[in-house]
């Protein structure tokens, strides 16, 4: 009887506490009063103060341009990297590049970002780029701990994968090149478009690194976001974090119907 009621009930609190707070801030970002806390009536002006909210749309078009441009790279390495790892068993250097790969998993956040940043440094001094700390900087920053996160979930698909597809492309003359972009690609494009997601979500979350290796003008959004909060929640904020929710969601039902698109293909 207990086991019957459990079960339900343990699933019920759990999404309570995960999405409770989310679907507060949602509702008071459509409040009338400033106060975030006292509810004062249902308003859109809180958008409206947002679009109006120079500091905050720039630093909002600076992390989705350092976010895109991150997963993408991120997609790129990682992808290679996993394929490395999943396609040849024993090469000089593999152990070494296997911890490169898990490395960023596992290292404070911290510590990555006072290295780049000594690292940055370094390369100033030494080769003259980059040239102080600013977006280039940051997008580096993101794709180095990114890549790792991606090349797990795609080593995860390639190793699930039935290698006979290449193996039959091979026999019928194709070389490594087009088994890779003809056969490989397209079978584990579903988990390429989850990395990149990831990627794209860590990079658009991401404070600690970019503090470090950051400069003036190319402050992201959660330092913006940030130094507000600590001077008090602003409502704007509120209508902020309802738009990227929004874009969220639409993204992961995007990959979802992606994913079951292509298991429907039997790929």
């Amino acid at each position: 009887m207990m086991r019957g009621w459990f079960l339900p009930v343990a699933v019920l609190l759990g999404f309570i506490f995960l999405y409770a707070p989310i679907i507060s801030l949602v509702v008071f970002s459509f409040n009338d009063s400033r106060l975030v806390t006292v509810w004062g009536g249902f308003s859109t002006r809180w958008y409206g103060a947002l679009m109006n909210d120079r500091q905050i749309i720039g630093a909002a078009w600076v992390s989705l341009k350092v976010a895109f441009f991150s997963a993408t790279l991120a997609t790129i390495i990682g992808t290679l990297g996993a394929f490395v790892l999943t396609r040849f068993s024993r090469f000089t250097g593999r152990l070494l590049l296997t911890g490169m790969i898990t490395a960023p998993l596992v290292m404070p956040e911290v510590i990555t970002g006072l290295s780049l940043l000594l690292l940055f440094i370094s390369m100033e001094l030494s080769l003259g780029w980059p040239a102080g700390r600013g977006m280039t900087t940051v997008i580096i920053a993101h794709t180095t701990f990114c890549a790792a996160f991606v090349a797990v979930i795609a080593q995860s698909r390639l190793r699930s994968m039935d290698e006979s597809l290449e193996e039959a492309a091979r026999d019928l003359g194709a070389g490594p090149v087009r088994v890779f972009f003809d056969v490989t690609l397209p079978v584990i494009t579903p988990a390429l478009v989850s990395g990149w997601l990831l990627a794209f979500t860590l990079s658009l979350d991401d404070l600690v690194i970019a503090s470090f290796v950051t400069g003036p003008g190319a402050s992201t959004l959660p330092m913006v976001i940030f130094s507000k909060v600590r001077l008090g929640v602003s409502p704007d904020v509120n209508a902020l974090a309802t738009i990227i929710i929004g874009f969220v969601f639409v993204a992961v039902l995007a990959a979802g119907w992606l994913m079951r698109k292509q298991m429907s293909k039997g790929l």
